[in-house]
């Protein structure tokens, strides 16, 4: 289930093999891609042209044309309704003083210094984990205080990695 906000109205979207159901309606449509990014979309025997402009996976927000109308879209999945519902879903918007490892690894790139100014969703660092390489990503605006490892150190979960 994934719940999509578009214009301050919320809906519950679940998708099967029998289809798309928008708020317990399934939906009685056809969707066919005309190219990259542009479909064509058949619903109640009205004809809609749509063109997916951006999608933000950090922030699960699609925006997307609909016969020259904008619309923004922001979806939440069930992980996102259940910290929700948890009371923790804001968590990660609070202002953050420094990156943590999320488990332990390797560094293998550093892509940032002290008195770099990052944006939110800036690299700045790769970190190897069970032979997969994880980039690391500023969770917000802000100048880099002081870099805590370098290039090649092992680190442990949770271990501060990066301080703002």
């Amino acid at each position: 289930m994934v719940q999509a906000t578009i214009n301050n109205r919320t809906y519950k979207v679940l998708t099967s093999e029998a289809g798309v159901e928008v708020d317990g309606e399934t939906l009685q449509w056809n969707l066919t891609p005309i190219s990259e990014g542009h479909y064509h979309i058949l619903y109640k025997n009205k004809s809609f042209r749509a063109e997916v402009l951006s999608i933000d996976a950090s922030t699960k927000t699609v925006i997307a044309k609909i016969n020259g109308k904008t619309f923004t879209v922001n979806l939440k999945n069930k992980f996102d309704l259940l910290l929700e519902q948890m009371g923790i879903a804001n968590a990660a918007t609070n202002k953050l003083n420094y990156v943590k490892a999320p488990m332990p690894g390797l560094i293998i790139e550093l892509k940032v210094k002290a008195g770099d100014t990052v944006k939110k969703g800036d690299v700045l660092l790769i970190l190897e984990a069970m032979k997969m390489e994880n980039i690391l990503k500023s969770p917000g605006d802000g100048v880099v205080k002081e870099v805590k490892v370098r290039k090649g150190d092992n680190v442990e979960k949770n271990q501060v990695l990066v301080e703002f």
